[in-house]
């Protein structure tokens, strides 16, 4: 689903392509064992500095690589670094992956590149390429480096510390050396020879970061020098299996900020709907709505949240109320399951969700990478964040529909605006005066009033409420007055 979701997305936005799958020819002197026909070989490329938008390319990546239950995921990373709650973000995303996770060190990897190379099952490197050089830095209000209080140096040296050991002791790389790149109060010493000395920071090239120690001959840190990610998916005995690189779609850095301000799309959202119904025909009000939840459900699909498919959900949402209100009013099941679906889907359009992730604690082992407790998986979809800007928005339109509902109909502004939207329609002044010439009518309710729904008046079907009452079918209806373009009527 995610292929064709990822070329929909494409052509929208006229970005890259998505993710391009090709077969890799086998070598004739493959290693007896190692053909990886068959195989899948993922790669996710890691550019740039580690802020949201590389921790979006790789959480789309991870979750692409295990529906399509993939072999083996590569990093092919190139950075300086970033952000240190990024990166403890990114621990998180590839600890899913089931299968192989390597690092390919393609030149750099300083600071939370080295970190996230640590969180992968094996780590090569290209010719001339470095890692390390972690300690964790703090950036002024300028974008510049700040020099960073003692004490809270220390502290977040300390945590940094402890969360990359372990990553470090959960993929069998030495404490020691990881240490070294974030401390530069550790020395590091191999053979008896001086590594790193105390008071500086470790930063190995590939040549270094390969070498050998001990009676065991155990690499310092990588497993060694390949010249390309072909040659490294050989080297990892995949030579044959299909490979398919992740391509960036372009907008990862709108899908940061389409983040940040979706409390504010939703509330636009249900702000322009809630208009939309109280006018004649279609106009601007419901365009601007449908916009802002299509922009909102398009920050969570860029995100590498959840897919496009819960717009379809969310639209099937809208039919069903729409059909309560325009076509079987009194009904009130379809449009409570429409609302439901609405709900639904905007909460599921921004959750973090990884194929086989299970919605309940299971006892049967889990799998996929997800952490057990005792046997049992409690590792379970975060819906903390789309609930909460759920509730914000919500709040925020309380008040707001309260004031649009008092004073906005009564203004000249209104009435307008609401005319020239209800293009082909008739217009509120049409409307209200087509109401008021049934006042006093007697006619029949065509469904049942609850409170809503259709009555006969002659030859007309017309769209009336109640004052709350309930009223059968079949019961003859006075009209007395209106709201909007519905008739306010009492059982006659």
């Amino acid at each position: 689903m995610r292929t064709w979701l990822t070329s929909i997305a494409a052509l929208c936005l006229a970005a890259t392509t998505p993710g391009q799958a090709q077969e890799l020819a086998a070598p004739d002197d493959a290693p007896l064992g190692q053909a990886g026909a068959g195989k899948t070989v993922y790669v996710v490329p890691v550019r740039d500095d580690i802020m949201p938008p590389i921790l979006y390319v790789i959480r789309r990546g991870v979750k692409e690589a295990m529906a399509a239950e993939a072999d083996c995921l590569i990093l092919d990373m190139e950075t300086n670094g970033g952000r240190v709650d990024i990166t403890e973000e990114i621990f998180d995303i590839i600890g899913k992956f089931p299968g192989l996770t390597v690092t390919y060190v393609n030149k750099d990897a300083y600071s939370a590149g080295a970190f996230i190379a640590v969180a992968t099952q094996k780590i090569y490197m290209a010719p001339q390429s470095v890692i390390g050089a972690a300690a964790p830095i703090m950036m002024g209000p300028t974008g510049g480096v700040s020099e960073m209080p003692s004490t809270m140096e220390v502290k977040i040296n300390s945590a940094i510390r402890a969360r990359i050991r372990t990553q470090a002791e959960k993929n069998g790389y030495d404490v020691d050396v990881i240490e070294a790149m974030v401390d530069k109060s550790k020395m590091l010493e191999r053979d008896g020879k001086i590594i790193c000395e105390e008071g500086d920071i470790l930063t190995l090239t590939n040549r270094e970061a390969e070498a050998e120690y001990g009676e065991a001959g155990t690499p310092l840190l990588s497993s060694g020098t390949v010249a390309s990610i072909d040659a490294l998916i050989g080297e990892l005995g995949y030579a044959g299996s299909t490979r398919v690189d992740i391509q960036p779609l372009g907008a990862e850095q709108l899908g940061t900020w389409i983040n940040a301000i979706s409390p504010l799309l939703l509330l636009i959202g249900v702000i322009g709907l809630y208009i939309e119904f109280k006018t004649p025909g279609f106009g601007v009000f419901g365009a601007i709505g449908i916009a802002s939840l299509v922009v909102y459900f398009f920050g969570g699909y860029v995100s590498g949240l959840a897919g496009i498919e819960w717009v379809a959900v969310f639209v099937l949402g809208v039919v069903l109320v729409a059909v309560e209100l325009f076509w079987l009013p009194g009904t009130l099941v379809i449009g409570a399951v429409g609302v439901v679906c609405m709900l639904i889907a905007l909460v599921m359009g921004m959750t973090d969700i990884y194929p086989d992730m299970p919605w309940f604690p299971t006892g049967d082992g889990g799998g996929g990478g997800v952490p057990q407790v005792e046997g049992i998986d409690f590792e379970l979809p975060d819906f903390s964040k789309p609930i909460f800007d759920l509730t914000i928005a919500f709040l925020l339109s309380i008040p707001v529909i309260w004031v649009l509902a008092k004073y906005l109909p009564h203004t000249a502004f209104f009435a307008k605006f609401a005319s020239e939207a209800a293009s082909g329609v008739e217009s509120v002044a049409a409307v209200s005066a087509a109401v008021d010439s049934r006042l006093g009518e007697v006619g029949e309710a065509a469904t049942p009033l609850h409170p809503g729904g259709k009555a006969m008046f002659g030859d007309a079907l017309c769209g009336v409420v109640t004052q709350g009452e309930m009223i059968a079918a079949g019961a003859r209806v006075r009209v007395i007055g209106h709201r909007g373009s519905d008739l306010l009527v009492v059982e006659a």
